[in-house]
């Protein structure tokens, strides 16, 4: 059975008048492969409200779900319907990101971070990066209890002119010994393989986001080896 026919599954189990945010109230206490679902409704009823953060909602950000997700025509209807109830919901984008906050915390805090990367992939879809754009991650980072320098360090992954540091992007700092920055790098790299987001509840259909995260990671510690190395 597929994600998405699963995901239409969790929908037709909603009760009349109910909205997206009893699927997080139901996926809270669920084993990784069952909150993969969730994590996928998560992320298309986010970037669904986000979409209208900047005022539009272009054809560029509906089709920006699949740089976060490998969406089969078959499947399409299912991800539309997820997308049209996101934005039909009476519920603010904070009350879902207070429930996905919540279902992903302690063990599962990774995919959070996994959530937002998906959020600022479809944020850029379009081109470009909307000042109310920006104001949505911030504040949907911080439901999440994201430190600002972790946002700041995933901004700077995606937006072009936004200030990178290498030592934020291995969560170190300038005055780390380069074994310790070595062993943080090796770690990143090692949670960000897809494997491991997998069993962390990350679902297949959406592994292509440890790509630009293992580059990222990966050009991080070579500049800081480079530094190093002068």
């Amino acid at each position: 059975m597929s994600i998405w026919t699963r995901i239409a599954a969790a929908l037709s189990s909603l009760a009349h008048g109910q909205g997206l945010t009893a699927i997080f109230d139901n996926f809270r206490a669920s084993p990784a492969p069952e909150r993969s679902v969730a994590f996928t409704i998560a992320v298309i009823a986010l970037g669904a409200k986000m979409a209208k953060a900047d005022g539009t909602v272009t054809r560029d950000e509906v089709a920006a779900f699949r740089r976060v997700f490998a969406i089969p025509k078959s499947e399409e209807a299912n991800a539309a319907r997820v997308f049209n109830l996101a934005r039909q919901d009476v519920a603010g984008y904070d009350s879902y990101a207070t429930k996905i906050g919540a279902m992903f915390q302690g063990n599962d805090r990774d995919m959070l971070v996994d959530l937002m990367e998906g959020l600022f992939h479809i944020a850029l879809a379009d081109g470009t990066y909307h000042p109310r754009e920006n104001e949505f991650l911030m504040q949907v980072a911080s439901i999440f209890g994201l430190e600002d320098r972790e946002f700041k360090r995933l901004r700077a992954r995606f937006v072009d002119g936004a200030p990178r540091d290498p030592y934020d992007v291995l969560g170190v700092t300038p005055d780390t010994p380069l074994n310790d920055i070595r062993k943080a790098w090796m770690r990143a790299i090692k949670s960000s393989h897809p494997d491991v987001m997998i069993a962390r509840g990350v679902p297949p259909e959406a592994i292509k986001l440890a790509e630009s995260r293992i580059q990222a990671i990966n050009q991080a510690w070579d500049d800081i080896s480079a530094r190093r190395a002068a």
